[in-house]
């Protein structure tokens, strides 16, 4: 409950925009820092500890803001909040593909994070509508300490998941180590180009999504009251939810809807109307499920040795194309508006579908020489 209005919680502190700003930065270098040491971790140690240990660091983080809010404290919550996220990134990955591959079910692992993630967009919903009666009622303690609790809880359900972990050396093989699995990881970018090209795709298409931290600018230039904004962000965060429910089905390959997303996103912000947020709604969507799509690949592509160590540096470059969008948006935002800036978000979808196609394509006619 604390993410709709942790920023307002820091002014409310009396921090200004300087320090909020700067806040932002500690979180997103604890990220960049931490994500591919993270996965080389995940490929050492047993990843449901890691998936225990996740959510208790972010837990801790919110009741250093909830006991004694300051700066420190807010700069050790994202640090630690940032420690989490990267423990979580390809460590979970690494474990539901490895359990259900074991099972034998390997080929629902798409459906399965795609409704994950659609429960997670869904209980972002709620926790957003019931954070200002919580706030009213007991002001942001009562938000911290409800949030710390949802934490403990996460990592009291990480307990339930199997106790997976990397296959073990084999006879005559030597222990792997921190280096040794790291090198493993990169060696396998390097030298497989379906690792590498899924990598890549999963990459892009998943930090473009970075521009939907600007979907309230967009739904505020085109709603007919403050009343109307809430709605209109929470029809796109549904859209993005449905797409998240629907992963595993459809067809096998993402170029043609990728397309027709990025054509939704083009034309339902450059409308100018709030009608335009449908087919918005729509690109969040299609783009939600892309990603569960793209995910499938990579973990197909990869071996289990190297499985979560190559995920985490798919997410390192997730991070980087994420930084590039929000570059781009302010450097953007000096000559043009919002409606034309997520146009322009909708060319990195379109440049993937046609990426998608030509490798369709070039798959069909390695078959048909075969």
């Amino acid at each position: 409950m604390l993410y709709p209005v942790y920023a307002v919680l820091f002014a409310d502190t009396g921090l200004d925009a300087a320090e909020i700003s700067s806040l932002f930065v500690i979180w997103s270098l604890a990220g960049f820092v931490l994500e591919v040491p993270s996965g080389v971790l995940a490929d050492l140690l047993p990843r449901r500890t890691l998936l225990v240990l996740a959510p208790l660091l972010n837990g801790a983080g919110f009741a250093l803001w909830t006991v004694a809010p300051s700066y420190p404290a807010f700069a050790a919550g994202f640090v630690l909040w940032g420690a989490g996220a990267s423990l979580r990134s390809g460590t979970y990955q690494a474990l539901a593909w490895t359990e259900l591959d074991r099972l034998g079910a390997a080929d629902g692992y798409e459906q399965l994070v795609g409704r994950g993630r659609a429960l997670g967009l869904t209980a972002q919903l709620l926790a957003a509508a019931v954070a200002g009666p919580v706030l009213a009622a007991g002001g942001y303690r009562a938000l911290g300490l409800a949030s710390t609790a949802a934490l403990a809880l996460c990592a009291s359900v990480a307990l339930t998941l199997p106790d997976s972990r990397a296959p073990a050396p084999q006879e005559g093989e030597e222990e792997p180590g921190f280096g040794s699995v790291l090198r493993g990881g990169l060696r396998e970018l390097r030298r497989a180009p379906g690792a590498r090209r899924a990598a890549l795709f999963w990459a892009v298409v998943t930090g473009v999504t970075a521009l939907d931290e600007y979907v309230p600018l967009l739904a505020d230039a085109v709603a007919p009251g403050p009343a109307a904004l809430p709605l209109l962000v929470g029809l796109v965060t549904a859209g993005a939810a449905v797409g998240g429910w629907l992963a595993g089905r459809g067809p096998r390959r993402a170029g043609g809807l990728l397309a027709v997303g990025a054509g939704c996103l083009a034309g339902g912000a450059l409308s100018g109307h709030p009608a335009g947020l449908v087919p918005v709604a729509v690109a969040y969507g299609v783009f939600e499920w892309t990603m569960a799509l793209a995910d499938a690949r990579l973990q197909a592509a990869v071996s289990d040795r190297s499985r979560a160590t190559v995920t985490s540096l798919a997410g390192f470059g997730s991070e980087v194309v994420a930084v590039l969008v929000f570059a781009g948006y302010a450097l953007g935002s000096q000559v043009a508006g919002t409606g034309l800036l997520f146009a322009a978000g909708a060319v990195p979808y379109l440049l993937m579908s046609l990426s998608d196609f030509r490798e369709w394509r070039r798959r069909g006619r390695r078959t048909l020489k075969e």
